[in-house]
């Protein structure tokens, strides 16, 4: 195994959590390198179900180091109550399990009520963010305001760091007509959760970097998908982090030589949370089918997902953008009772036909779908482990998808738990 990035290749939720962690069985190290507590990857081990957000999925795993990147943005007292309900699950995470980078940006409660505060008035552009704070404290990173962890050890510049913060935000929510903040208030918040988490702060990059020059094999978390990425995806209905593979050198600290392989995690079908342009979707009995038999709710928020049909364009773009190497398809079990399952093979705009994406969000939501029929198998494949014994025309189904997308079929998904995989010869 070498170093492996695995990122998804749809709008988020392509079950990464679980492929991640079934991976970790032969990492030594897993890095979480960008978003904050706004994703959700829920494993389902020996009966038991984990939701995390910020943690690493490989934290369950014994005997493996969690990672933390300098590109994730952190609420503090969030992953506490991570951790707390962790050890409540009999996951005991320590300073020996988890390192977090020094250099991370921290989300603060005021982070939290500027995110609520402009999505409920945002009535026009409405993005559906889970109101977190995360795009909030992205803005004050690259505004170079932001309080970051190492800034918890220095009591004495933290009250200068605080007051720079403040100047942006109080005249921020003086136009808002919310109340101005203290700079006691935020060191309070601070000084609070400081004992607890400092114990975590590493130089994650030579951490890392030690690791790889001992041969320790690391594995990279991402989080959301590559549709969901500032840049590469359907602006303004993105995420405020860059979500591609390319992040995670940028987000942990390590150069891209460090990286030997790319997996792209994607449904057998699609599925987006929040608004935004979503050319497969299926907003009838379809549609909500889809949603009861794979059971489309946010981790996170606990939103119904909106269900669609494999739209190829979008995962044959996400090839390209993050360099894929290889794709993992989960929940394919989930179409095991259609007698026909169209697949998206192109769009058409305005009578033109194309076969890649549209790089503005307002010709997206106007593109239609081209769809190709595929038999389905009406079979269950719940208890496969091999891919020789699934159905026929499940085969089919998913050499149609690596053909599609230009990229190898490695890894598939046919249920919940950690054992209902299939790794591809």
């Amino acid at each position: 195994m070498a170093n492996v990035v695995v990122v998804g290749s749809q709008w988020g939720d392509e079950g990464k959590g679980k492929i991640v962690d079934w991976l970790s069985e032969q990492a030594d190290i897993v890095v979480r390198f960008q978003g904050g507590h706004n994703a959700g990857h829920t494993l389902v081990i020996d009966g038991i179900t984990y939701k995390l957000s910020l943690l690493p999925s490989g934290v369950v795993r014994p005997g493996k180091l969690s990672v933390i990147g300098n590109g994730v943005v952190i609420d503090p007292r969030a992953l506490l109550e991570e951790i707390d309900r962790l050890k409540g699950q009999g996951i005991d995470v320590t300073p020996q399990s988890l390192r977090i980078a020094e250099n991370a940006t921290l989300i603060l409660p005021l982070h939290q009520e500027l995110d609520a505060v402009r999505e409920s008035s945002n009535m026009l552009t409405r993005v559906g963010t889970t109101r977190r704070g995360i795009g909030p404290a992205y803005e004050d990173k690259v505004g170079r305001r932001a309080i970051r962890m190492m800034d918890l050890a220095d009591p004495l510049a933290l009250g200068r760091k605080i007051e720079r913060l403040l100047a942006h935000h109080n005249a921020l929510r003086r136009g808002l007509g919310l109340e101005e903040v203290g700079v006691g208030t935020v060191r309070e918040q601070l000084e609070s959760v400081a004992p607890r988490v400092l114990p975590y702060l590493d130089s994650v990059w030579s951490l890392l970097d030690h690791k790889r020059r001992e041969g320790k094999r690391i594995l990279f978390e991402g989080a959301q998908g590559a549709l969901l990425d500032i840049d590469h995806g359907t602006y303004p209905f993105v995420t405020s982090s860059n979500t591609v593979a390319a992040q995670a050198a940028t987000g942990s600290g390590l150069g891209p030589s460090a990286i030997g392989y790319v997996l792209g995690i994607c449904k057998a079908y699609t599925t987006r949370v929040g608004e935004g342009p979503f050319p497969t979707e299926q907003a009838n009995d379809i549609g909500r089918l889809l949603g009861e038999r794979g059971r489309e709710f946010g981790t996170v928020t606990g939103r119904p997902r909106r269900c669609g049909w494999f739209d190829a364009v979008v995962v044959r773009y996400a090839v390209r953008v993050n360099g894929l190497t290889g794709l993992a398809v989960t929940k394919l079990d989930v179409l095991d009772t259609f007698a026909q399952i169209p697949v998206c093979v192109g769009y058409t705009l305005d009578g033109e036909e194309l076969d890649t994406m549209p790089a503005d969000g307002e010709s997206i939501a106007r593109v239609r779908a081209v769809y190709e029929q595929l038999p389905g198998w009406e079979r269950p494949t719940t208890a496969v482990r091999r891919l020789a014994d699934l159905p026929p025309a499940a085969r089919a189904y998913l050499d149609r998808l690596q053909d599609l997308a230009r990229c190898p079929v490695r890894y598939v998904s046919v249920g919940t738990r950690r054992d209902q995989i299939i790794a591809v010869p």
